[in-house]
């Protein structure tokens, strides 16, 4: 198990001269150009620029799902970069929970088995493997639709699902990959609702990629990308953010 103890001081994570290289030659195309960022423990921060700025790349290695080509990337003052493949795993699953656009639920499986997984994938035992389980379903609203099927919740009930999934584990950081894409903007503004209520009541620190300005007026941080680097950040009050 792969524990990452706080160091005194430290930003939540702190990129640093981070590059991302893809292909070689003549064919090898720079997505990160040096990104330097950092982010406190309990922000909710909106990652933002156009298609081909470097967004969704830095996400990728902010949630350890990639590596930089060179640079740093901490963790609580830790060097993940330094991690090898089976210990970045086991990072994710102890500590990052991830949402995504397309919900990616099991078609036909229940509400509760759906948020269950990571809990099975961790070993827990079953029984209180369900509670923990209705807990999450419980703090985004579906306590009451733990055995309704993905075909039987509408767009918005399936993202709650898909949040809860995120973080039944307890992680640290929520990561949303356009979360709202697939939603019309009544349902879009109940989940940001809800991000912004796990962030403030959990603590869960939120990172979240969106291409929509009225979603990411939710965020207490947006990081505008442009060109492979951060163009400028924009730190906004906690009463400056939408509610």
């Amino acid at each position: 198990m792969v524990v990452v103890v706080a160091v005194a001081d430290a930003p939540l994570i702190s990129l640093r001269g981070v590059t991302k290289v893809y292909g070689t030659g003549p064919t090898a195309f720079e997505a990160l150009k040096g990104v330097d960022l950092d982010i406190a423990q309990g922000d909710f921060v909106a990652v933002m620029g156009p298609s081909g700025s470097g967004k969704s790349t830095t996400m990728n290695i902010l949630g350890c799902l990639d590596m930089p080509t060179a640079g740093t990337f901490k963790f609580r003052g830790h060097h993940i970069e330094q991690l090898d493949r089976d210990q970045r795993a086991l990072l994710r699953r102890k500590y990052l929970g991830f949402v995504f656009q397309g919900f990616n639920l099991l078609s036909r499986t229940s509400a509760l088995e759906n948020v269950e997984l990571p809990l099975l994938y961790r070993g827990d035992e079953k029984t209180a493997r369900r509670e923990t389980a209705m807990a999450a379903l419980d703090k985004v609203g579906l306590k009451d639709w733990w055995d309704h099927t993905p075909a039987e919740l509408s767009g918005g009930q399936q993202q709650r699902v898909a949040i809860a999934r995120a973080i039944v584990t307890r992680p640290d950081v929520l990561l949303a990959d356009e979360p709202t894409g697939n939603l019309d903007s009544e349902r879009s503004v109940e989940i940001m609702q809800l991000l912004t209520e796990l962030n403030r009541n959990s603590r869960i620190t939120v990172l979240m990629v969106t291409h929509e300005p009225d979603m990411a007026a939710f965020a207490r941080t947006i990081v505008h990308f442009k060109d492979g680097l951060v163009d400028r950040i924009e730190a906004r009050s906690t009463a400056e953010a939408a509610h």
